[in-house]
């Protein structure tokens, strides 16, 4: 075996998965490892990607030894599914090292590497195991190389006959190979034949040509009477053995044979690994830098390096500024030392107006362009000659199948063939570019959606709160003022609840244009939730002039919206607080500003108040209540309660009555008599009113479903519930719906509702009727009514108020008060109800007069649904075992 033979490293690859082991040598330059049959190298294992890896051969800096790389992904940058993990450690690339152990997505599919030398070619043909391998380098380590070099030591030849000697003579006249002697003064004193008709200018340039240039100095440098050297000679390149022989003062040379072609490989290969190892270099950067734009820089120059190329970069498509046709600009550039930037010419510059749709066709088809500039049809010359361009490669840049640019790598100084490696590896960094462009949009498109609202495209109260910290350190500095404004929707939430959300959401578009037309440069206003937006002022003088951008945008709102063929109104209460002593930083400014809009809706709405120190003092705790049920039911904090009303002679259940109940998260549950009134001001009464009817109807559904005996929900309606304009058409969307009858839905108003207009209140009731509602009147006896009064309203039921059965005991009179309204209602044919019975003395006068139902602790307290269901079932239970 030959000494470069013997000390040649071998690089293998041992490669373990499901279907067994295989030893892989590792000759070529760059392999993909996946899945799927296609690769270079398959991994049998269902963990593993299609494509999971990439392995690249790298040139060691400075040395004639080679080593690998390996790339988590495909060549398009996606990531494998399950990782890359270099000796247990998961990592994006490695430079592999004798011994690691590679696994791909979990050990079922794992490989080793090694670099061996003292391995000969005929072992690679053999099936070796990573123990095998083990072995044969454990049993090399500290072994002597089994290989010698012989030398064959001179001996002195002895005068031969005149037929040897004439035989030694010829023999340099008959070799194919160029043989030249040279004497230590220069001159040439012998070249034969084959070197006369290779090289034919030799005798006529002397010592001054390639062959014997510079060979007296490389005689004195050199130790020894021999060494090879290549030289260059027209572009063809020889290898050259030259001996001196010091006894005759003589420098003979041989051309030992052409090696222009094996160098010529040689350039090729060590090009491909320098272009291979920067395109890997360049996916790092744009995988791993988080600046875009600092990725594409460090790319381009990197390849443009490694490619030897002086200019390399990339345009982007858009319509032009002017005429929207498609136009290209010049984003990114990268030029070696000495060559001058271009980027001023190519900006905004149109496809047909520059003469270049031809590039365009080819390239959005996904054609290259490439080759020399004088080949050129001539208006594309113009352009490349402007720019000094000799020679060019233009490879396409695709984004979601749509042609996005190109990336181009020129020489301004030969008229260059651009090689096949070369043309590949820029596709390849056009494929890694496109693909960081993606997740780059990706990433864009998720930081809009964290930081802006996406109905409105206003800034959120995360960016806000962001912005105002920023505005307030500034302001601080500066020792200037600011100022935040919390404005909320007067109206917004009947037009949504009454039109639709659709409509709604449609209308917070238009308001939102209309908020940012009306302020200043430099104003920021955030949607904070549902209809309430923050606006910051980060330039306030003082309060004058924060009041005059507050009174234009009460006026910017005035007038009407006009949307699908509505007419809209809204107006908007406005809380200012200003940067001061009292409100110092983010948090106060915001809290301060919204209690100065809760006082601007008690001064009537539609108006903008300052906050002042004392209005901390007024109910803060309300007023934060009230700011929390504006959130209750998109936060599902609402509850619905059932409480039976029973039989008074059976004792069975005729129905259940509907009882809202509000689960504060910090508060717990929050009582009705302190919500209800809240909702009932701000208008939250309408929707949450409407949550209640529906979730009730659902729920006797779902008993009658479940083949419990039919009964009635009743659902008392709040007085600005009853009053909506939709409220027939909401009850009948409700029933259909649901699908429950009419029959077994109870609605109930309160006597002072009833009496508030009579005439409105018959003509909603007459409509319920007609559709087969049972209904109620709610606290009987607190309305200051007759029930002469209401004898023309279709009610079935009467509920007599809890506080007069709460007194009667204590009191005659409520006695006779409830007497009388028993008797009066039971004349009217209304069926008698009495509300709030907790003892057995007030549910045995109750029977005595002959009242009907009634509700109340002595019976059942409010239930949950899952209680008021397992208490309907228990009852059936009793019922079948009574009747056995």
């Amino acid at each position: 075996m030959l000494d470069n033979e013997r000390d040649k490293i071998r690089h293998l690859l041992v490669v373990q998965d499901p279907e067994g082991e295989r030893t892989i040598p590792l000759l070529e330059a760059t392999y993909s490892l996946g899945r799927d049959t296609r690769n270079a190298i398959v991994l049998r294992s269902k963990s593993v990607s299609r494509q999971h890896a990439i392995l690249l051969r790298v040139t060691i800096p400075g040395t004639e030894n080679y080593g690998f790389r390996i790339i988590d992904g495909n060549f398009q940058g996606k990531r494998s599914t399950n990782g890359l993990f270099v000796n247990g450690n998961k990592c994006f690339s490695h430079n592999v090292q004798h011994g690691d152990v590679i696994a791909f997505g979990n050990p079922h599919a794992q490989a080793k590497y090694y670099a061996i030398s003292n391995l000969s070619a005929e072992v690679l043909g053999e099936s070796f195991t990573a123990s095998d391998l083990s072995n044969l380098i454990s049993q090399q380590e500290g072994a002597a190389n089994p290989f010698e070099t012989f030398i064959v030591a001179d001996t002195n030849i002895e005068v031969a006959g005149d037929t040897h000697l004439t035989r030694l003579a010829s023999f340099p006249e008959l070799i194919p190979n160029p043989i030249i002697e040279m004497d230590l003064e220069g001159n040439i004193t012998y070249f034969n034949p084959a070197a006369a008709n290779k090289f034919s200018r030799l005798r006529e340039i002397g010592n001054k040509h390639p062959i014997l240039a510079n060979l007296l100095d490389a005689i004195e440098n050199n130790q020894g009477n021999s060494f090879v050297r290549e030289v260059e000679v027209n572009g063809e390149i020889f290898e050259q053995s030259v001996h001196y022989l010091a006894e005759s003062d003589l420098i003979r040379t041989f051309i030992v044979r052409e090696i222009t072609e094996q160098k010529q490989a040689e350039a090729e290969l060590k090009q491909r690994d320098r272009l291979l190892q920067a395109v890997a270099e360049a996916a790092n950067y744009l995988l791993s830098e988080m600046d875009y734009d600092i990725a594409i820089e460090k790319a381009l120059a990197t390849f443009g390096s490694a490619a030897n190329g002086d200019r390399i970069y990339l345009f982007q498509n858009h319509p032009h500024e002017i005429s929207g046709e498609m136009a290209m600009s010049l984003k990114f550039e990268w030029t070696k030392t000495g060559i001058n930037s271009c980027q001023h010419y190519w900006q905004n510059q149109t496809y047909r107006i520059c003469g270049l749709e031809r590039w365009y066709t080819m390239l959005s088809q996904g054609s290259t362009i490439s080759g020399i500039t004088q080949e050129f049809p001539v208006t594309e010359r113009e352009f490349l000659e402007r720019d000094q361009i000799k020679s060019l490669l233009f490879v396409p840049l695709r984004l979601d199948s749509g042609f996005w640019g190109y990336l181009g790598l020129v020489d301004c100084s030969l008229e260059r063939t651009w090689s096949t490696h070369e043309k590949s590896s820029l596709v390849t960094m056009a494929a890694i570019i496109t693909g960081s462009r993606q997740r780059q949009q990706v990433e864009e498109k998720i930081r809009y959606q964290a930081l802006h609202d996406l109905l409105t495209g206003l800034p959120n109260r995360l960016y806000f709160n962001d912005l105002l910290d920023q505005a307030i350190e500034k302001a601080t500095e500066e020792q200037a003022t600011l100022a935040v404004m919390f404005l909320d929707l007067d109206r917004f939430k009947i037009i949504n609840d009454t039109l639709g959300h659709t409509l709604g959401d449609e209308l917070l578009q238009s308001v939102s244009q209309r908020l940012r037309q009306s302020l200043r440069t430099g104003d920021i206003i955030a949607r904070w939730g549902g209809d309430e937006f923050t606006i910051l002022l980060p330039s306030a003088t003082n309060g004058e002039e924060v009041g005059q951008i507050a009174a234009r945008i009460l006026s910017t709102l005035e007038e009407s919206f006009f949307l699908y063929g509505h007419e809209l109104y809204v107006n908007a209460s406005i809380g200012i607080a200003m940067l001061d002593q009292h409100s110092p930083n983010p948090e106060k400014l915001i809290q301060h500003s919204d209690i100065a809009l809760y006082y601007a809706k008690d001064k009537g709405r539609n108006n903008y108040q300052f906050y002042q120190t004392s209005l901390s003092t007024r109910t803060p705790e309300l007023l934060s209540l009230e700011k929390s049920l504006r959130h209750a039911l998109d936060r599902k904090e609402f509850l619905l309660y059932y409480q039976p009303k029973v039989n008074i002679l059976t004792g069975e259940i005729t129905g259940m009555e509907a009882l809202l109940r509000w689960h504060h998260p910090e508060m717990g549950i929050v009582a009705p008599n302190i919500f209800i009134p809240l909702a009932e001001a701000s208008g939250l009464i309408v929707p949450i009113g409407e949550w209640v009817l529906r979730e009730a109807c659902k729920q006797n559904k779902t008993w009658q479903d479940a083949g419990f005996s039919l009964m009635t929900v009743a659902v008392n309606l709040s007085p600005k519930q009853f009053h909506q304009p939709q409220l027939v058409e909401t009850v009948a969307e409700i029933l259909k719906t649901t699908g429950l009858a009419p029959e077994y839905l109870e609605i109930e108003i309160t006597e002072t509702t009833a009496i508030e207009n009579l005439d409105f209140t018959t003509n909603i009731l007459k409509q319920f009727e007609q559709m087969g509602l049972p209904l109620a009147i709610d606290d009987f006896g607190t309305g200051y009514s007759s029930l002469s009064r209401l004898q023309t309203l279709p009610f079935h039921n009467l509920k007599i108020d809890r506080s007069f059965i709460k007194e009667l005991t204590a009191d005659d009179k409520v006695a006779h008060i409830i007497t009388a309204i028993v008797n009066l209602g039971r004349s009217l044919g209304l069926r008698l109800i009495a509300e709030g019975v907790e003892k057995s003395e007030e549910l045995d006068f109750l029977k005595l007069i002959q009242c009907d139902d009634v509700q109340g602790y002595l019976f059942y307290k409010p239930l949950s649904s899952q209680q008021a269901t397992e208490i309907i079932r228990e009852r059936i239970k009793k019922s079948n075992s009574q009747d056995l």
